[in-house]
């Protein structure tokens, strides 16, 4: 299996801001789905490894800007970098240059999620 990420989910103290966040930044649609005990927004296309996830809302999920980070890959990812600020969000590392292998940023996210983003130009 070349990727075997599956589903992502996005801690949210407030799911809603998270969600016009992410759309705004990332132009994303979203299905809200009402689990027992959580609340999430999903995106992408659940059938295909790698390419979904959701942000989620529960007692058992917390934001943090330590520990894992997801990447978000996007075909410049200046374009992405550039809405943060404005969407309510933090450009905590600017579009870095990492040789073969593209570019980086980091961002933090509304909810204090630590997001990396990453393209190859």
């Amino acid at each position: 299996m070349n990727n075997p990420v599956q589903w992502l989910e996005i801690a949210t103290t407030d799911l809603e801001r998270a969600k016009n966040f992410y759309a705004k930044v990332f132009n994303l649609e979203f299905q809200f789905i009402d689990m027992p005990g959580s609340k999430m927004y999903m995106f992408g296309q659940p059938d295909k490894p790698g390419s979904a996830g959701c942000l989620v809302h529960s007692e058992d999920n917390k934001p943090s800007a330590e520990g894992t980070i997801i990447y978000f890959s996007s075909e410049d990812l200046a374009t992405e970098a550039s809405k943060v600020e404005a969407a309510g969000g933090k450009l905590i590392i600017p579009k870095t240059d990492i040789g073969e292998f593209g570019f980086f940023a980091h961002i933090l996210d509304t909810e204090g999620n630590r997001i990396g983003l990453h393209s190859q130009k």
